[in-house]
């Protein structure tokens, strides 16, 4: 097994060849790895089904496996997702910002590579794909930290992409998947400030706080989704019962499905009927009093269902006074993640937008939009819930910073 700091180092080494290499080179090495993620399907499909095995024997619960899971169509979305980000502009040398002093100094910011990015997360082998795509546009080398039970799945893809992006001419020892994929390596990999620029978890709440508590390479906290939907008193309940329907079981496993539902009282007992139809059978409803006394079949609702990212085909639900009571709901159980509005009334959506903190808000739209795809990023590698450097969906942007360029012509300071 290679050790972290030998990884690390390996892809530091990669970040001044890759920082200068012109947009035509990483094109045609993101095109080459969506091919070959398609050529060889059948490999990565072959290490998944023996990561999916796995995962069921060791009792890896039907979320992560759902995360987990390749198929075809996956794979060609994953295809898809990275020819996305080949068509969208390279942003490395773009100017941000530019001005003349009155000294004649003229000063420029512009875009430059982070230099190198690590990736730790969990049981979702198309991060693996957009992390790469995203870092290689970027000009970033990348080192990722997958976990071990999608090790096989991730493996296969690496495999293959880093072969078909090295002989479209990126340097190799760019793209690393660490072989150590122990609990203690994550800590010894997010203290590698001498090869690392920063570092991105995307998984669970524990996994998250373990990289934010323990790293000294800057890291950005993502992902944790107690998403929000407040349904207004005139709300449209036609459109609400489908966008509530499908911010709940689109897919429920990750971070922008929807978990709790809050309902204007005026509404709650012709609206709760209807939701409890819609839904049939497929969703588990846990309720607060108000809600148990509408709906009978609800379960009642703890204290805990309040702060609960699900990730499974359960929804909290709370009858709430007004627009400033669910606004103070999700202040208090909220994860800065994303928050929905279904209402016609502009005033109470306007009070929303501007109370509710949090990464993203949508108005009369599904929470499952809060996604770098959709967003129009070509892909992700995260969605930050914090506030710096960045913050919401994570695409190319991101995974850039800014270098200042003064130019002068014999100027000195007096």
């Amino acid at each position: 097994m290679k050790s972290i700091s030998i990884q690390c180092e390996a892809a530091y080494k990669t970040k001044q060849t890759l920082a200068k290499l012109p947009t035509a080179t990483k094109n045609a090495a993101i095109a080459a790895m969506a091919a070959a993620l398609i050529a060889e399907q059948s490999t990565i499909l072959t290490a998944n089904a023996e990561d999916i095995a796995l995962g069921v024997e060791t009792g890896l619960s039907a979320a992560l496996r759902d995360r987990l899971r390749l198929t075809s169509e996956r794979i060609q979305g994953i295809a898809d997702s990275l020819l996305s980000i080949h068509d969208l502009q390279d942003p490395i040398g773009d100017s941000i910002q530019g001005w003349q002093r009155p000294n004649g100094l003229r000063i420029s910011q512009i875009r430059v590579p982070l230099g190198v990015v690590g990736m730790i997360y969990e049981a979702r082998p198309n991060v693996t794909a957009d992390a790469i795509g995203l870092c290689i546009k970027t000009g970033n080398a990348v080192v990722l930290r997958g976990s071990s039970s999608a090790y096989r799945s991730n493996r296969a893809m690496v495999t293959v992409m880093n072969a078909a992006a090295v002989a479209a001419g990126i340097p190799d020892g760019a793209i690393q998947l660490l072989e150590d994929c122990s609990r203690e390596g994550v800590q010894t990999f997010v203290k590698m400030t001498d090869y690392l620029d920063l570092v991105i978890p995307r998984g669970g709440a524990g996994l998250i706080q373990e990289v934010v508590q323990h790293a000294t390479v800057p890291a950005i906290e993502t992902g944790v989704g107690n998403c929000h939907i407040f349904v207004d008193a005139d709300a449209d309940h036609d459109q609400a019962l489908a966008i509530i329907h499908n911010a709940k079981t689109q897919r429920p496993s990750v971070c922008n499905s929807a978990e709790t539902l809050l309902v204007h009282r005026d509404i709650a007992a012709v609206f709760l009927p209807k939701l409890a139809i819609h839904l049939g059978n497929t969703v588990s409803l846990r309720g607060c009093s108000q809600t148990c006394q509408i709906l009978p079949t609800a379960m009642p609702a703890t204290d805990a269902d309040w702060d609960t990212e699900y990730l499974d085909l359960i929804l909290a639900i709370r009858v709430v006074d007004d627009v400033h009571t669910a606004v103070t709901h999700i202040a208090q159980h909220g994860t800065l993640h994303s928050e929905a509005i279904l209402s016609n009334n502009y005033s109470h959506i306007q009070l929303f937008i501007q109370s509710v903190d949090a990464a993203a808000v949508l108005v009369n739209a599904s929470t499952r939009f809060v996604d770098g795809g959709e967003f129009g990023f070509g892909a992700e590698i995260g969605i930050s819930t914090q506030k710096l450097h960045v913050r919401g969906p994570m695409g190319l942007l991101s995974l850039t910073t800014g270098k200042y360029v003064v130019e002068g012509n014999g100027q000195i300071r007096t």
